[in-house]
């Protein structure tokens, strides 16, 4: 995992334990308006409380076990894990540039990928002007690696 990816995953855990108290606030005023059988609101606060424990475990042992990883200082020809790629699409001629990452760090809306994707899979190991082949719903997409960067 990457500094960043640990730094998002700590910034959840703050907000999710802020939220717990509020929680538990929600559901004692709840349960102070009688009968809990029909108390919808009682209900849907037990519930939020139960996803957000959940969540909260779930965090914790991400963190706690958490291996940082720092890009810039791994280099190397092959593309691992913490790679920035540059990328050809050998069929309509587009670049684009893609970052492997972790768990919990994926966002395709900045093309930050896990490793365990099948373009991350397909990427793994590969260097600069191999062709990659990535299985897509659609049929094969076809890669020129251009660059590979760390950091």
């Amino acid at each position: 995992m990457t500094q960043e990816g640990l730094n998002k995953l700590k910034a959840e855990l703050a907000v999710l334990e802020e939220r717990r108290p509020q929680i538990l606030v929600a559901i004692r005023e709840a349960r102070e308006k009688g009968d809990l059988s029909e108390n919808a609101e009682y209900h849907a606060a037990r519930e939020e409380l139960a996803i957000t424990e959940t969540r909260i475990a779930e965090l914790k042992s991400k963190i706690g076990n958490a291996s940082i990883v720092d890009a810039s200082k791994i280099g190397g020809d092959n593309i691992v894990f913490g790679a920035t790629v540059k990328l050809r699409n050998l069929d309509d001629g587009e670049e684009e540039e893609f970052t492997l990452v972790g768990e919990g760090e994926a966002d395709p809306f900045e093309n930050r990928i896990l490793t365990t994707s099948p373009m991350g899979q397909a990427l793994l190991t590969h260097k600069v002007g191999d062709e990659v082949e990535v299985p897509a719903p659609k049929g094969k997409l076809r890669f020129k690696v251009i660059a590979v960067r760390f950091g």
